[in-house]
């Protein structure tokens, strides 16, 4: 298109007008998002719970039921072998994997919406088959494939809201998804504790087939709600991104927000293009890691931090409670209820997100990261030491409880939500659904490897390293304390596109001093009519693609 023929858009050098003031209609419409999470975090959290259902086991394994007034001994190897605990856990996170990776080419072909809903319908599918299950072949199956909606889901949500969200709020309306999962894994607890002790498939066939409903509610909401303006500008639809940008921020669209706002995504976005110039599909890829290692804004030191923001929210050993909860109570041998007790962990979960919707825009995000993997290896380390000192004492295992609830308090304030929200901030346009579909796969491939190899260091017969276990964690959330200090950069207030700016400007040290003074529209091209220069807008339209 000649530039005499791109529409005019509106621009602004003051980095205070690049966005419109927050109405409760946009904050809805982004928030609702969110309820991806609850999906998410329920098929994350009711394999927990089957797996310790004793029909469930027998139907399995084939091992009798332990009679009446069995002891713990004789109960403790009424349990799945390690090999087809960690089979059942972890395909889903297998599948999962490569889920997100596809929604990253997806995202981009068809749109963020339509990813979504096309995760939901192959989600649905794998709920099916595993409802129909009788044996281990076809619960596998579905939870394979069940994955790979979920991996379309979880990579993309957090791209949908990031891309949506005005500045002020975002890391709420992000951190929303985590409480979201919290949700779900709440619900999931509880419908385990309901069917636990039904002697026929409907013990673990309902708590199964009710994950249907959030997708359902899911895929039918997000139908109604804007595409991300963003991707109508990588696209080159400039006028579909006025629409939609509008609407998302209870505007006109010749709102001089709206229009500020989009010259500033657009101005970012042609930034972005000449310092790594657009291909060939491989090349789309192959720009995430494109850059120097030690420079902050690089695409490859994005892709690595947020590759590595999310194997490191694995490294907290918090899916360990979630995943391998009932099992681990189970085999302490002083708990008389131990699906209870798992209800107990979800509910402190869910009861502790929320907090975050405040402290990540009061403090930020690397505030928060810092503090909590402190708390966390604090707590992990004294869970291992009282259990490796004193575990057979009931009054040391309610101490223990105490501090895994504490423990968790600190995950669920701070790393469950600070992951995602951090992931979701910190890769540019060209580069943002590869980016983003990266490191939630990061998050899933450890979080497989993590389910595989956890029933071989906890079985009976494998490992059994019981409690102990808890000093590997607590050395890998270290880890995560010395990694969020020297790595992690602070987004808090900023748009995605002043993000870029401040990633080129800054180190992550002293990121959060770090404060706007320009707009990408203001330095590559302003007319004298206060217009985004013809070319630039020019440029963007035809150069639109799916790459």
């Amino acid at each position: 298109m000649p530039a005499d023929g791109a529409p005019e858009v509106s621009a602004t050098n003051d980095v205070d007008r690049i966005e419109a003031p927050i109405t409760w209609k946009a904050y809805l419409m982004c928030a609702f998002a969110a309820f991806g999470g609850i999906y998410f975090g329920y098929d994350s959290g009711y394999i927990n719970g089957v797996k310790a259902m004793p029909y469930f086991i027998h139907q399995q394994t084939g091992l009798p039921y332990p009679p009446e007034g069995a002891s713990a001994a004789d109960r403790e190897y009424f349990v799945l072998e390690s090999w087809r605990d960690s089979l059942i856990t972890s395909i889903l996170s297998a599948g999962t994997f490569f889920g997100a990776i596809i929604a990253g080419d997806l995202a981009d072909f068809i749109g963020r919406r339509l990813t979504i809903i096309s995760g939901c319908t192959v989600f649905m599918v794998g709920v099916i088959l595993q409802t129909a299950s009788t044996g281990l072949g076809l619960i596998v199956a579905g939870r394979l494939i069940a994955g790979f909606g979920v991996g379309f889901v979880s990579a993309i949500i957090i791209l949908y809201m990031s891309e949506c969200s005005p500045k002020k709020i975002r890391g709420a309306v992000v951190a929303g998804y985590q409480f979201a999962i919290t949700i779900g894994l709440l619900l999931a607890s509880c419908v385990d504790y309901a069917t636990q002790n039904r002697l026929d498939t409907g013990s673990y066939r309902i708590p199964i087939a009710i994950q249907m409903l959030w997708a359902l509610i899911l895929g039918a909401g997000i139908a109604f709600l804007p595409e991300s303006p963003r991707y109508f500008v990588k696209r080159g639809k400039l006028d579909n991104a006025a629409t939609v940008l509008a609407r998302l921020r209870g505007q006109p669209v010749d709102s001089e927000y709206v229009q500020y706002e989009l010259a500033e995504i657009v101005a970012n976005h042609e930034y972005e293009l000449q310092v790594v110039p657009q291909g060939s599909y491989w090349s789309s890829w192959t720009n995430c890691f494109k850059g120097s290692l030690f420079k902050p804004s690089s695409n490859l030191r994005r892709t690595i931090l947020g590759t590595s923001m999310q194997m490191m929210q694995q490294w907290t050993g918090v899916n360990f409670v979630f995943y391998f909860g009932t099992t681990f109570f189970t085999q302490l041998g002083t708990i008389s209820n131990p699906f209870l007790i798992s209800l107990i962990t979800t509910l402190v979960n869910v009861v502790s997100t929320p907090i975050s919707f405040w402290t990540i825009e009061r403090f930020g995000r690397r505030p928060l990261l810092i503090w909590g993997a402190l708390g966390m290896l604090v707590c992990e380390f004294l869970v291992a030491i009282m259990g490796t000192v004193d575990g057979s004492n009931p009054a040391t295992v309610r101490a223990m409880i105490a501090f895994i609830c504490i423990y968790i308090f600190f995950f669920a304030s701070t790393w469950g939500p600070g992951a995602w929200v951090v992931i979701g901030e910190i890769f540019p346009l060209p580069i943002r659904s590869r980016g983003v579909a990266l490191s939630t796969a990061s998050n899933w491939l450890w979080n497989c490897i993590i389910t595989v190899i956890t029933p071989y260091l906890v079985g009976v017969d494998r490992g059994n390293l019981g409690p102990k276990v808890f000093f590997l964690w607590g050395s890998l959330c270290t880890a995560c304390f010395v990694y969020a200090y020297l790595l992690v950069p602070e987004t808090k207030g900023l748009s995605l596109e002043q993000v870029d700016k401040m990633l080129e400007e800054t180190t992550p040290r002293n990121s959060s001093r770090w404060v706007p003074h320009s707009t990408f529209a203001g330095e590559l091209g302003l007319t004298e009519k206060g217009t985004l220069a013809p070319e630039i807008v020019a440029d963007v339209e035809g150069k639109g693609s799916v790459a």
